[in-house]
């Protein structure tokens, strides 16, 4: 109720009149686009290993935490793990004398140094709710990541992986998502 009465005051009265309507109002509109590009072995497309867009999310805050709308498209039906990861950057990278698509990106997001991979609420900090891909290979739902701000994730990437996320680290690494499929930019 109190933010509704600040809301309201700030735009009766105008922003100079009482201390704080700015940034108040600023906060409550903050959003963020991430476009996401494939980035799989068959789509490379440059150098970097960037290859078609495959759709935007949108980022914000809401009280549950960072809410995740998802516009994607071009992708393999069934169910994905993704996350947000610790570098700023979807180029390739070589490991084991391979070139892999967006290992530049590093690891999960992880600055309380978790231990293990896990749930959105259990483990990495950039461990996000399981990505729904339906048959058309589309997703245009709303995925709520409980323990991150927009704040906390500037400057970092978010990778879309082959395989689902069964939130351990058995029988497969990282939940078993495998390969990394798409990737974008968080500013």
């Amino acid at each position: 109720m109190k933010k509704i009465l600040t809301l309201l005051a700030c735009t009766t009265l105008g922003a100079s009149a009482l201390t704080g309507c700015a940034s108040y109002t600023a906060k409550q509109a903050k959003t963020e686009t991430v476009n996401v590009y494939a980035v799989d072995r068959q789509n490379f497309v440059s150098a970097h290993g960037i290859g078609v867009r495959v759709g935007t999310l949108r980022l914000s805050d809401s009280p549950e935490g960072l809410r995740i709308k998802t516009h994607l498209y071009g992708l393999l039906p069934g169910v994905h793990g993704w996350h947000i990861h610790e570098k700023y950057s979807c180029s390739s990278a070589v490991k084991d004398g391979q070139l892999v698509p967006a290992l530049a990106a590093g690891g999960h997001f992880n600055p309380t140094q978790v231990a293990h991979h896990g749930s959105p609420t259990t483990g990495h900090l950039g461990d996000l709710p399981v990505l729904t891909i339906d048959a058309k290979g589309r997703s245009s739902e709303t995925l709520i990541a409980p323990r991150l701000k927009l704040a906390d994730i500037h400057q970092r990437a978010i990778v879309i992986h082959a395989g689902g996320d069964n939130y351990a680290d058995e029988p497969l690494p990282v939940g078993g998502g495998g390969e990394r499929v798409a990737c974008g930019l968080i500013y």
